[in-house]
C-alpha cells in the first residue's frame, strides 16, 4: 500500500528545494486550513493555468469522497499557493456549469489519468479556481 502522506512529504521537499516537481509536470503547492482542527495543511497537486488563475481538480484518486483539501477550502477558501517561482495568498472558488466542464475536459485532454480517475466514480470531480488576492 502506497503511503501517501511520505509521497506527498517527498514531493513538497523536492517542489521548495528545485520550484518545481521532478516529474516536470504542471505543480502547485496548496495550502489549507483544516476544517476541524484549524491546522494548516499543504499538498501537492497538479494544476491547469487557466489566464491569471491556477485551476486544480478535486480528483481524489477517484475515491468516492472529496479530498481533505477540498473540504477544508470550502469552510475557508482563503488559501495559500506557490507555484511558477513564488508564492502568494490566493482565495478559492469552485468552478460550476460549461466552465467547469470546459476547464475539466481540457485537464483531462492534457492528463488522461483524470478522465480514468472520473470512470471510477459517479461523484462529479469539484474544479477549483485559485485567483491570487
Amino acid at each position: 500500500m502506497i503511503d501517501l502522506q511520505a509521497m506527498n512529504e517527498r514531493v513538497i521537499a523536492e517542489f521548495r528545494a528545485n520550484g518545481r516537481h521532478g516529474d516536470g509536470l504542471p505543480t502547485l503547492l496548496l495550502t489549507t486550513t483544516g476544517a476541524r482542527t484549524g491546522r494548516r495543511h499543504v499538498t501537492p497537486m497538479l494544476f491547469l493555468a487557466d489566464d491569471d488563475r491556477y485551476i486544480v481538480f478535486a480528483a481524489n484518486g477517484g475515491a468516492p469522497g472529496h479530498p481533505d483539501w477540498y473540504r477544508n477550502l470550502v469552510s475557508e477558501p482563503s488559501v495559500d499557493v506557490e507555484a511558477d517561482g513564488e508564492a502568494f495568498a490566493a482565495h478559492a472558488i469552485e468552478v460550476t456549469g460549461a466552465a467547469r466542464d470546459r476547464l475539466f475536459a481540457k485537464q483531462a485532454k492534457a492528463f488522461p489519468r483524470l478522465a480514468e480517475h472520473q470512470s471510477k466514480t459517479t461523484r462529479p470531480f469539484p474544479v477549483i479556481a485559485l485567483s491570487r488576492v
